[in-house]
């Protein structure tokens, strides 16, 4: 057989050995993950992949210290400090530092929520978030403080915790000096001194900065305090109200008036007890004119006039029907 024969021979062989393989169509995932399942249309994929599981992080932020399995997601990361958030949201104008977040944040004024739990049927805009919730109902907390004992049901949430151990508190607030262990404490904080309050209860009429704080409000009228205390067995509609007043049992972090001696679980009931020795009626019924000491007091004795009485009624009425 002459060179060229052999050549031709070789290539019509190769050939051969092609179509006998499997025909792997475009897309397809053919490579998978032997340690969590997951499938990748390209074996260099699944490699770079399973750097995860082995744990190995040889990237590390000299800024912060965090480490990474790629350069690239190294590099990716570094643009956090930078501050620069080149992608915009054309909808509610909120920046972010890379396009596939502000692609991920979209989503939400979308107000598509495909993923949906089967236990409680809270539903999701990701995939992540709704296997991130199932942990709630697992009861599963394998993440534990060294310090206090509290434990949790992600990393991420007790690293979280621990910050409030350190005592570090990096972010402080422009007006009033207050500090904070997380920015989003620090931005909800800072909407009490905006003074808006757009969520309002349709009950008694009080207003609220937040959602969250008119949801957490509303359980009062329900009447239903499914949190009681183990030392008195007093009741509380919420469970930091609670853990609140344990403070007076237990002797720690309680706040003392330098006036009577009475103790407090904070530092809002203690200034509230404060009115009570003075003699300043700073709030005024608009209904009647009569002053008060404290704001409590004052929304108490509205609920005495019809007009207010009526309107609460009213709107009980609409929300039994609806």
């Amino acid at each position: 057989m002459t060179s060229t024969q052999k050549d031709q021979h070789g290539a019509r062989s190769q050939r051969s050995q092609e179509a006998d393989k499997p025909h792997r169509r475009k897309g397809e995932k053919t490579y998978s993950c032997d340690e969590c399942g997951k499938d990748f249309t390209l074996a260099r994929s699944l490699k770079t992949h399973q750097l995860i599981h082995s744990g190995v992080k040889p990237y590390s932020c000299e800024l912060c210290g965090k480490s990474f399995t790629q350069a690239q997601s190294l590099k990716t990361h570094q643009v956090i400090h930078s501050g620069v958030k080149a992608y915009s949201c054309d909808l509610c104008g909120k920046s972010f530092t890379q396009a596939a977040h502000l692609k991920t944040h979209q989503i939400i004024h979308s107000g598509i929520k495909p993923y949906s739990c089967d236990l409680c049927g809270k539903s999701f805009t990701q995939a992540g978030n709704l296997k991130t919730h199932q942990l709630i109902h697992s009861g599963v907390k394998p993440y534990s403080c060294d310090l206090c004992g509290k434990s949790f049901n992600r990393a991420e949430t007790l690293k979280t915790h621990q910050l409030i151990h350190s005592g570090f508190k990096a972010y402080n607030c422009d007006l009033c000096g207050k500090s904070f262990t997380q920015a989003a404490h620090l931005k909800k904080h800072q909407l009490t001194h905006s003074g808006v309050k757009p969520y309002s209860c349709d009950l008694c009429g009080k207003t609220f900065a937040q959602n969250s704080d008119l949801q957490k409000h509303l359980v009062t009228h329900s009447g239903i305090k499914a949190y009681s205390c183990e030392f008195c067995g007093k009741s509380f509609s919420d469970k930091h109200y609670r853990n609140s007043h344990l403070r007076i049992h237990t002797g720690n972090d309680v706040y003392c008036c330098d006036q009577c001696g009475k103790l407090f679980a904070t530092d809002s009931q203690l200034q509230q007890h404060m009115f009570s020795h003075t003699e300043e009626r700073p709030c005024k019924c608009n209904l009647c004119e009569k002053t008060f000491k404290t704001p409590h007091q004052l929304n108490k004795h509205q609920q005495i006039h019809p007009q207010r009485r009526s309107y609460g009624f009213l709107k009980l009425l609409e929300m039994l029907e609806f």
